[in-house]
């Protein structure tokens, strides 16, 4: 079933979007640096756990689709192809404008595992850019002659490992990745390669999936 899976091509397009600062990276650095690397850790497990529950509505309603229409999966794919393009223009958009997260650190109570797993886990599932994401995302590397959901949830499992190691590692270095990301040039930097990554991935899939 995984024999042609494309691993390197998820592989990219997933590092870039984990890297790309957003509101995943804010609620852990937040959470962490309220309730130490544990919550940290345990807000990284909810936000990536949420991940498989993207993959399997997504695999559920790709293969409602594939029964229906193969003109309308390829289309699915180009459209996927171009949010994207639309991801990395965002990315860099930030990059230009030398956007930095700010991590609200008032407040020095202690979180619970449950409490920081359960906003780790809803913040990720009820994210519309996620949701959009999985949605068209997908498709580009699933294939119609097999079954859709083990693809789906491979991809997740990608996307899950990834996480994990990234905002894990943030949350380990919550000081110190504080002030660093908060600097312009980091943001930038961070910003400004997923964008581009994401960009030229993007219009390769165009060019490739376009009906």
């Amino acid at each position: 079933m995984f024999d042609h899976f494309p691993f390197v091509s998820v592989f990219l397009a997933l590092a870039a979007l984990t890297l790309t600062p957003g509101l995943d990276t804010v609620l852990v650095l937040r959470n962490a640096a309220r309730g130490g690397v544990q919550a940290g850790v345990l807000t990284t497990l909810g936000i990536c756990s949420g991940l498989f529950v993207h993959g399997t509505i997504s695999a559920l309603g790709l293969s409602l689709i594939l029964l229906q229409s193969a003109s309308l999966f390829g289309w699915m794919k180009f459209a996927g192809a171009l949010f994207l393009i639309y991801l990395g223009a965002q990315s860099l958009l930030a990059a230009w404008r030398g956007e930095t997260l700010v991590v609200e650190t008032s407040g020095t109570s202690k979180l619970t595992g449950l409490r920081a797993f359960r906003d780790g886990f809803f913040t990720n599932l009820l994210n519309p850019k996620l949701i959009v994401f999985y949605m068209l995302f997908l498709p580009q590397f699933i294939d119609p002659a097999s079954a859709a959901l083990p693809q789906a949830l491979l991809v997740a499992a990608i996307h899950f490992l990834l996480g994990m190691i990234w905002l894990s590692g943030l949350a380990a270095a919550v000081h110190g990745a504080r002030r660093v990301f908060a600097r312009p040039l980091m943001s930038r930097l961070l910003n400004g390669c997923a964008g581009i990554l994401l960009i030229g991935f993007g219009g390769q899939l165009a060019v490739f999936e376009r009906p």
